[in-house]
């Protein structure tokens, strides 16, 4: 794994759920394991002001000891104390600390198939775990599997703490023993799991229920489904721009932070310029045909540069030979 792959992927997903704002500031609530630590090194270098909090509940005497001064000494955290008894209410601990301020944590893709098992057998109902909560709470990694954030932590060369009790745990013993048996039964019980949690058929039945207003849905694998009154069409999802992308025919680059890539959507007007991206395109003596399909780059909703078309001192773009 190249650790620039999944902080592309990482950003992508921040991007399309509106999870931080470019540059902004986010506190990672860390617990020294490979997860949280991913998520602190990941959103360091996509450029937004992290800072970290470990809550230590004290439960494992020495080796929480040893967390603490390992979130304190490598991930500069500051740390707190905090007792409880039960999963639930130590949850609930941890997120009450800094309530004023954007909190992240490091679940990933196998925390909300785990969470969806769970709340299945425990109450019936299959939800899954929130990308934002309403107290302001992110999961940025929600899009990545736990096996992919230790990779990217032994890439990146950060160690990280493995906590010896987390097979006593709920989520431990769906991890190690229910899971296994489900794999046997499909090979693909995971990702259907995973599906169920972000209720992907229902979104596609939202998506094509109505033939009023407009509506785009996230389809996973870097597409969107998008409806504009009786119009239904697949466009790929934004691209943070992180150095160099290829869209396309098109081969784009930029050092500057903050810009992604995405399709042309109706009402798209030149950042700065009251002119719509729709009659430059015109214009331009571009086929309506191939108008979906044109990358555009941009900052926030503001178009800044149309590859072939409209240029930007800070965007380089090249037509690549099919």
């Amino acid at each position: 794994m190249q650790p620039a792959d999944l902080q592309m992927r990482v950003e992508q997903h921040i991007r399309r759920h509106e999870l931080i704002e470019p540059g902004g500031e986010v506190v990672c609530l860390v617990s020294g394991g490979a997860d949280s630590t991913c998520l602190w090194h990941v959103l360091r270098e996509l450029g937004y002001r992290t800072s970290a909090l470990h809550v230590d509940h004290g439960l494992r005497a020495e080796e929480s000891d040893e967390d603490a001064c390992f979130c304190r000494e490598v991930l500069g955290a500051d740390v707190v104390e905090a007792t409880g008894t039960t999963e639930d209410e130590l949850r609930e601990l941890r997120y009450s600390f800094v309530p004023d301020r954007l909190r992240a944590t490091g679940h990933t893709a196998s925390d909300q198939i785990e969470t969806v098992l769970y709340r299945l057998v425990s109450s019936g109902k299959p939800g899954g775990i929130k990308v934002k909560r309403e107290d302001g709470v992110v999961r940025p990694l929600l899009g990545i599997w736990r096996e992919e954030t230790e990779t990217y932590c032994h890439a990146a060369g950060l160690p990280f703490r493995i906590d010896t009790s987390n097979g006593d745990t709920k989520r431990g013993l769906i991890r190690e023993r229910i899971l296994p048996l489900l794999r046997r039964l499909d090979a693909r019980a995971e990702k259907n799991l995973l599906a169920l949690a972000e209720g992907r058929p229902n979104r596609i039945d939202a998506l094509l229920g109505s033939a009023q207003g407009s509506r785009r849905v996230d389809l996973g694998g870097g597409f969107q489904a998008v409806r504009e009154y009786d119009r239904v069409w697949l466009e790929r999802s934004p691209v943070a721009l992180a150095g160099e992308i290829r869209w396309g025919a098109w081969r784009i680059s930029s050092e500057e932070t903050g810009l992604r890539v995405r399709a042309w959507r109706p009402g798209d007007h030149l950042a700065g310029r009251r002119k719509k991206v729709q009659d430059v395109f015109v214009d331009a003596k571009v086929p309506r045909s191939e108008r979906d399909a044109w990358p555009l780059v941009v900052r926030g909703d503001e178009v800044v540069a149309i590859p072939g078309i409209v240029e930007a001192e800070a965007v380089r773009v090249e037509r690549v030979p099919d």
